[in-house]
């Protein structure tokens, strides 16, 4: 019997949404905004938050500063449930901050990183990792920590964890082709649309899955306003968006995966699955936050009620 229902590895830090200025003030400017927010920022906390919202049980584990905003973040995390017992406390750096400008056409970053650089996978405790029946990984560097990344997915899988992982952008550039080795090993591969091209050298999405599909027997990838698209075991499935008003898009990928992957763990099926990550994924854009909008497990059965009508819910959720 595992102690959680899935453990989190990844990236924690502070998010200052900064509402009605879209760009860093000029030396001796000040400037007046409409609204500053702090909210939990880091792909992988953006996602442990979503999936302890549909209410499962979740732990962290990451590296915070010994600091408030630290305290913030585990106060934030208690709050719903996550056990924070696999968080280390940095003794060296702050917790890491991002200021987030939210024009009306992109978004636009000053980020510091600071304890999530002390997240080295050489020092996982891979016993503490695997008390999770589902184990959620991020950080994937390419070449830079491929070798390190795929011993530790093998090793994890032999104490009998399903797997996830989410890759993200390649800050490189090279969009290294070990990946697919990579894919080989993990239950649910997750990407966005244009890393999926990037990484597969390919100009069609279609193209894209039917060769990801040759080393990896379960792929999602989300397509932004068309939705997402599942290939699993040759077989592929598509779900279009929910139509919805966007406010901030931060974190609705990761407020996605939280949606599809509630639907692995809970054993629904690829198409089921897919409509939970678009749901959450439609509910996380409605609010400035990265999981402010993503709601809890009534939520969810209220949003699909209104945009698809009760026949469309799985008897599962529908009570």
């Amino acid at each position: 019997m595992k102690k959680f229902d899935a453990v989190v590895v990844g990236d924690v830090n502070i998010d200052l949404v900064v509402v009605g200025y879209s760009q860093v003030p000029q030396p001796g400017q000040e400037v007046f905004v409409d609204n500053m927010m702090m909210h939990v920022g880091g792909g992988a906390a953006l996602f442990s938050l979503s999936l302890a919202k549909l209410g499962l049980g979740v732990a962290f584990n990451g590296v915070l500063g010994d600091d408030s905003n630290g305290s913030f973040i585990r106060e934030q995390f208690a709050q719903y449930g996550i056990d924070t017992s696999l968080i280390q406390t940095s003794k060296t750096h702050q917790t890491g901050i991002s200021i987030a400008f939210n024009p009306d056409t992109d978004r636009s970053f000053l980020s510091y990183m600071g304890s999530n650089q002390e997240l080295a996978l050489e020092r996982l405790d891979l016993e503490q990792i695997a008390q999770g029946r589902h184990v959620h990984l991020t950080g994937y560097r390419g070449r830079d920590n491929h070798d390190q990344f795929l011993a530790i997915v093998k090793q994890l899988k032999e104490k009998g964890v399903t797997l996830s992982c989410d890759v993200g952008w390649d800050d490189s550039g090279e969009w290294y082709e070990g990946i697919f080795e990579l894919m080989r090993h993990v239950d649910v591969f997750l990407m966005n649309e244009t890393e999926a091209l990037h990484y597969t050298r390919r100009e069609r999405i279609a193209d894209s899955l039917a060769l990801m599909a040759d080393h990896g027997g379960h792929i999602v990838v989300k397509l932004g306003s068309d939705g997402a698209v599942a290939m699993k075991d040759g077989v592929m499935t598509r779900h279009p968006a929910f139509k919805v008003e966007a406010v901030d898009t931060t974190g609705a990928g990761d407020s996605f995966n939280a949606g599809y992957l509630y639907g692995f763990i809970q054993g629904f099926d690829v198409e089921t699955s897919l409509k939970f990550g678009n749901a959450c994924g439609a509910m996380s854009v409605g609010a400035y936050g990265g999981s402010t909008g993503t709601a809890d497990l009534n939520g969810l059965r209220a949003f699909l009620q209104r945009h698809e009508g009760s026949r469309s819910l799985p008897r599962a959720i529908s009570q």
